[in-house]
């Protein structure tokens, strides 16, 4: 009798510990540990991929997209309306100034001259977002989220930077940057849609 208590006791705490050894695990990217979920607005979210950034060489940012369900597509990614996420873990400082240019010169490849003007506003106030940081530097956690009723949520290092930007068009013309017709780089959308 005690030994059926014993293990009516022990299963259920091994099944605990399991689960919460389980929702610890983390993706490695180059060397970049990256959670394999997140919450936004409420929800869990699951690891939809993750990539690495490198500009010839060198490694500029660890890239993760998070959504409630996986996506293999570009379009099927951009029809949620549902939270999202996009994680940058930095790997290299990098002039704020720049860093902000290149989010811009991104969305521009990647929007049809329709889609530009109609979020032109908030892309001008995500451009000066930037522009009021210093540097970002190696180690920085930028997160990129779309949350349903607020808007595009940005935040470094857990704390939120700028406003919230209402429009969904406005988010997906961000993450166009690296899942759009013209990526920031080919095996990063790959990898950030569930390819290998």
């Amino acid at each position: 009798m005690a030994i059926a208590h014993f293990f009516k006791t022990l299963i259920p705490l091994g099944v605990l510990a399991l689960a919460c050894t389980l929702s610890a695990r983390a993706v490695e990217v180059s060397g970049v540990k990256l959670d394999d979920t997140a919450t936004v607005g409420g929800k869990s979210l699951v690891l939809n991929g993750a990539g690495m950034r490198q500009i010839f060489v060198i490694k500029a940012y660890a890239a993760a997209l998070y959504v409630t369900d996986k996506k293999t597509s570009s379009a099927d990614v951009q029809a949620l309306t549902t939270p999202r996420r996009i994680t940058l873990a930095i790997q290299r400082e990098i002039n704020s100034d720049e860093f902000g240019q290149l989010f811009i010169t991104s969305m521009n490849k990647n929007s049809t001259k329709e889609e530009k003007a109609k979020v032109v506003n908030q892309t001008v106030k995500f451009g000066e977002m930037f522009a009021s940081m210093d540097k970002v530097k190696k180690g920085d956690i930028i997160t990129l989220d779309w949350v349903p009723g607020t808007g595009t949520v940005s935040g470094l290092n857990g704390k939120q930077i700028g406003e919230a930007l209402p429009d969904i068009a406005f988010y997906n013309a961000v993450l166009r940057i690296w899942i759009g017709e013209n990526p920031v780089q080919s095996d990063l959308k790959r990898a950030l849609l569930g390819e290998k």
